[in-house]
């Protein structure tokens, strides 16, 4: 598993910056262990305040309200993965010359000599699924794993726990990978590299050199995919083991060391006695749920790390045939009237919704939301000859509606001024009313959901909700 320094916590001055889902396990953990924990935290809020009197109460140094300042004598800081890395917290560490590690990279250095190797995913979409989709082949294949990491199981808890895994699925966000320096997975992918995070990250190439940090040191495969080269190159730049090699995905037809699809079958050219003249068949597209073309790509993914761990190919089409995706992801919710109606509230950025899209025929797209930012020129132009019709929400909305102006000038577009609790069964209706027997009515926003929604659940909830309305009327 690569070199494990052994720390002796007992009397260690950390400090842990940020309370929440990461930073209250990792003050624990490391109190636990004997160090000296001093928590900071910006805000000071009364949900703050309760999480401090909790920790407070087991002998942990809480500071609310100063995120900024150094505390005295700090010997590391362990982060939470989304504060920025452009922090004066962190310039104050650096003229100290103070390490920083996110709770990735102090799990990762907590693990026991025998622990679980960790097959890693990250990517700008389709990460959870993907890791999901790994954990469930790794199952049947009779081994023990979790699916861990961004995907709301702590991988300290996975490191730390009672339980002995053989391997870990572990979704792997691009801010934890910044925090993370002497992570050294068994395998890793990264799924697609798409413009995100860029506030936080300062710019795409610092968000894909970040990315990229999950295949430094891999020792059997480095996984990309052929249709973003952007991908291929994050390989090229990597510090890997001796032996460890390249293996590309496509929806296409696979060449050697690469997965691919031939005829309606999953097939591995990698991980097979003479690549060069064999492929091993793993499952169908119809094993993969939904085979929608970007969640095929997921399967193929998930595939080629179980196949890098030695999983024989029967595994994967059981745990592909196993797996259930989470709600919200390209969701079929009803038919009515000879339309599908279909939630995938999960696509908050262009390119989740490009890739759910390109998954239809003939759309009716219900869209909008806050666009963070995003631009909307590409994703209109790429989908314009599946629109059938357009139904806009949200506070951004005009975005759209002028990218749908100028790449589909013809498609007819609805525009709903209006963010109250009734918006989204209004939208819906106007939906069917563009809709013709045979069409999909798809809610893939392109946008985050909090201008009307607590969340894309509550978002999608609301979407599932009206259609009910809708089939209960028809």
């Amino acid at each position: 598993m690569g070199s494990q320094e052994v720390t002796d916590w007992q009397g260690k001055h950390v400090t842990v910056a940020g309370l929440g889902v990461s930073g209250i396990p990792a003050a624990k953990v490391l109190h636990g262990l004997g160090a000296v924990v001093t928590v900071v935290n910006d805000g000071d809020d009364e949900r703050s305040r309760a999480q401090a009197a909790e920790l407070e109460a087991l002998g942990i140094t809480v500071r609310l309200g100063d995120g900024a300042t150094l505390p005295e004598g700090t010997e590391l800081i362990v982060t939470a993965p989304g504060w920025k890395p452009d922090k004066p917290l962190f310039a104050a560490a650096a003229a100290a010359d103070v390490p920083v590690w996110g709770d990735v990279e102090l799990a990762w250095r907590l693990r026991g000599p025998d622990a679980a190797p960790w097959l890693a995913v990250t990517g700008t979409n389709g990460k959870t699924t993907t890791v999901q989709m790994l954990a469930s082949i790794l199952k049947a294949a009779g081994l023990r794993t979790a699916a861990v990491g961004n995907i709301g199981v702590s991988l300290l808890d996975a490191v730390l726990g009672e339980e002995r895994y053989d391997v870990l699925a572990v979704e792997l966000s691009s801010y934890q990978l910044h925090w993370a320096p002497s992570l050294r997975a068994h395998s890793g992918a990264v799924l697609n590299l798409a413009p995100d995070h860029l506030d936080w990250h300062g710019s795409m190439e610092a968000y894909a050199a970040d990315k990229g940090r999950i295949y430094e040191g891999n020792r059997v495969a480095c996984v990309y995919n052929l249709a973003d080269k952007a991908t291929e190159d994050l390989v090229r730049e990597a510090d890997v083991e001796e032996g460890c090699r390249a293996v590309g995905f496509t929806l296409g037809t696979p060449g050697p060391s690469q997965l691919g699809v031939v005829e309606g079958i999953l097939v591995d050219r990698a991980f097979v006695e003479n690549r060069q003249k064999n492929a091993q068949e793993l499952a169908e597209v119809s094993d993969v749920n939904p085979p929608a073309p970007h969640n095929v790509a997921n399967a193929l993914a998930a595939a080629a790390l179980a196949r890098a761990f030695g999983v024989p190919a029967a595994a994967v089409r059981d745990g592909l045939r196993a797996f259930t995706p989470d709600a919200h992801r390209i969701a079929h919710v009803a038919d009515v009237d000879g339309v599908a109606y279909v939630d995938d509230s999960k696509a908050t950025n262009t390119h989740a919704a490009e890739a759910s899209l390109a998954a239809y025929e003939s759309i009716v797209w219900i869209a909008g939301g806050l666009a963070k930012g995003a631009t909307f020129d590409e994703l209109v132009a790429k989908s314009a000859k599946r629109l059938r019709g357009v139904v806009l929400i949200g506070a951004d909305r005009a975005l759209i509606r002028e990218a749908l102006v100028r790449h589909a000038p013809e498609v007819p577009v609805v525009d709903l001024d209006r963010t109250d609790t009734g918006a989204m069964l209004a939208a819906v209706r106007e939906a069917r009313g563009l809709a013709r027997k045979g069409d999909t009515v798809l809610l893939a926003p392109a946008c985050a959901s909090m201008d009307m929604f607590a969340n894309y659940n509550k978002r999608g909830d609301a979407f599932a909700e009206a259609v009910r309305e809708l089939g209960a009327s028809a």
